[in-house]
């Protein structure tokens, strides 16, 4: 197979839809792409009603092309990452891994403009977090759900307005930051370096002010980050869970019980803000991103070092903390709710807390005069347990 065929399917596979985030070649299924969120078959000429297990290795091998150090981690680990570029149409972030003997492939499509906070929409505390001198920064997230794009925007602010040496490490790199007021290099794993803890510890001794840790996956990458904000650098990185409480939880739990209070004392003088995303359907189609941010203070310092208690969890801190920039994903739901941008069961479905956010809604509900349930006609039964 020919680069230019590979081109021209992926070509007419971006080109049949709307808002396409990711192609999807998988044995027994046609080719596919996530439109808005939703898997939609695509229709090619000459026709593939199923792909088969042989087509997709030789697209994906071709993908590779013949690079001996993504063959090894494919076979050795069963998936393996790479970028690969459309010329003058798109980059992707591709992702070729193995699945009942066969191979699948995912390609998400990477934008290549830069976005900026205000054309993304993003909460405030975006504009702080690009202020912030020194300390770690966490975006959170399920797979898909726009953190790197966010970070792109706060790197772009920082871009715009300080001039600073910033050290990206991405697997891959997803957004090309342009030299504007600061200098950027743009490090790629398994191409630049070999893994997230090496590649770190390397920048420590590059003179960055910023650096950007596509993911922390391991302890090692967490330790050597919480030492480079304890330093001096901002630090930003990402990480795959559900909400702010929960972010915290996970990076103590990657260390030992002997080494808890340790960690514990380092986590709550470091971190500066834990930002969780998730896209949510939107009314009329397309997505909108609602948003759990949970910024530093004393009480956040105290439920990092001694643990949640009762009155003292993370949600008590961000329900209390919305004049400082905090909220939790139910409040940013009800007002998203509340602008008419989704339904009362996408806000119920992806509520962390659904109690609150029922009540929320009714409240909502109840203000504009609407009807907060469907029950009818009720009455007193007056002959209740009467003789008759």
């Amino acid at each position: 197979m020919k680069k230019q065929e590979i081109d021209h399917i992926l070509t007419r596979m971006l080109d049949s839809h709307k808002n396409v985030s990711d192609l999807n070649f998988t044995a027994g299924k046609p080719m596919q792409v996530e439109s808005d969120g939703e898997l939609v078959p695509i229709k090619m000429k000459p026709t593939f009603k199923e792909l088969t297990p042989f087509q997709n290795e030789i697209f994906a091998l071709n993908l590779i092309n013949q690079e001996r150090r993504l063959l090894e981690t494919l076979v050795r680990e069963g998936s393996c990452d790479l970028a690969y570029n459309l010329p003058g149409k798109a980059r992707f972030r591709v992702n070729v891994f193995s699945q009942l003997g066969s191979l699948s492939i995912v390609l998400r499509k990477l934008e290549s403009k830069i976005p900026t906070i205000e054309e993304l929409n993003l909460p405030d505390a975006m504009h702080k977090i690009a202020l912030e001198r020194n300390g770690i920064v966490f975006v959170t997230g399920a797979t898909g759900s726009g953190k790197t794009t966010s970070l792109a925007a706060v790197l772009n602010e920082i871009n715009e307005d300080k001039s600073v040496h910033i050290v990206t490490l991405e697997d891959p790199v997803e957004y090309q930051h342009p030299h504007k007021n600061s200098t950027f290099n743009q490090r790629e794993l398994g191409i630049d370096f070999d893994k997230y803890s090496s590649g770190l510890r390397a920048a420590l001794r590059q003179a960055p002010k910023v650096i950007l840790v596509g993911e922390m996956r391991d302890r090692e990458t967490v330790e050597i980050g919480l030492s480079a904000a304890e330093t001096g650098h901002l630090v930003l990185t990402t990480l795959h869970t559900v909400d702010a409480g929960s972010s915290v939880n996970r990076i103590i739990g990657m260390f030992s019980i002997e080494e808890e209070k340790q960690i514990r004392i380092r986590l709550a003088d470091s971190v500066r803000w834990i930002i969780s995303q998730r896209l949510l359907p939107k009314i009329g189609g397309g997505r909108v991103a609602s948003f759990e941010i949970l910024g530093t203070n004393l009480r956040v310092k105290d439920s990092i070092l001694h643990g949640e208690s009762d009155g003292k969890t993370f949600y008590d801190i961000m329900q209390a903390g919305t004049a400082f920039g905090m909220t939790t994903f139910d409040e940013n739901i009800i007002q998203l709710f509340e602008q008419g941008l989704i339904s009362q069961d996408t806000a119920l479905a992806f509520a962390s807390r659904k109690g609150i956010v029922g009540r929320g809604i009714d409240s909502l509900k109840s203000s504009r005069g609407e009807t907060t349930t469907d029950i009818e006609k009720l009455e007193i039964d007056r002959g209740y347990q009467k003789s008759k």
